[in-house]
């Protein structure tokens, strides 16, 4: 009989902006090494950072940089491989020609930039954190249904610290169910709402599409869906 999986603590405190107007909550950080940052949604595969940057920016690699694993140099875009500076930067030769297998495109990886997604977030009045305080991971990953929610979070505590919030968004199937039995009310429909009360406070509880590419919706669908209800929230003050 095969041992029960340890449960884990969520590595991150809860990210709580003066003035915020929305609380993130997903189900979950990924294992520590699938992080290209110490904050949430770390995982280069996830889009969530992406479809921050199409919803505000109209560009999804806005909060990308490009890191060269040989010397472990960030770069705010892929231009930037193919500029002069750079390439002497790089230790290339001035005719750009990459004669040396380790300088390749290969070596390259997308990162996100953590300093400029945090700063977003708090001129955007954005809070984050999970639904899950602690879980077990039954096959390694961040996968919904390999989770098993060992401690579920207190979000009345969350929002005492956040008084203005009203706005409750569910960024995974998961993390949706999780917060209607948490509110006791039904889970809304992808793209959708359900006003409710909660502590006897007025909230409104998102569910958004997931920003994990393994979910089947296309990347514009679901940037659109953030986009409606990022409109729908109140004003920044």
């Amino acid at each position: 009989m095969s041992a029960m999986p340890e449960i884990e603590h969520h590595p991150l405190p809860p990210f709580l902006p003066q003035g915020a107007r929305v609380l993130m909550l997903g189900s979950f950080p990924p294992p520590r090494e699938r992080w290209c940052m110490d904050f949430f949604y770390p995982n280069p595969q996830n889009d969530m950072w992406r479809i921050m940057g199409q919803v505000f920016f109209g560009d999804k690699t806005h909060f990308e940089l490009q890191r060269d694993n040989t010397h472990f140099e960030l770069y705010r875009d892929k231009t930037h491989w193919e500029g002069q500076r750079d390439k002497t930067s790089l230790g290339l030769p001035r005719d750009g020609i990459l004669r040396d297998r380790q300088h390749s495109p290969k070596n390259r990886k997308t990162v996100f930039d953590c300093e400029a997604i945090v700063a977003f977030c708090r001129e955007q009045g954005i809070a984050i954190f999970d639904t899950a305080q602690a879980v077990r991971r039954l096959q390694g990953n961040a996968a919904d249904e390999h989770l098993e929610i060992a401690e579920r979070t207190d979000i009345a505590a969350l929002l005492q610290q956040i008084p203005e919030c009203h706005n409750l968004c569910c960024t995974g199937g998961k993390a949706a169910n999780t917060l209607a039995d948490i509110l006791h009310t039904a889970t809304p429909k992808v793209g959708g709402y359900i006003d409710t009360l909660f502590n006897g406070t007025p909230v409104r509880f998102w569910r958004m599409p997931s920003t994990s590419r393994a979910y089947p919706l296309p990347f514009l669908q679901k940037a659109a869906a953030y986009q409606h209800m990022f409109t729908m929230l109140p004003a920044r003050h």
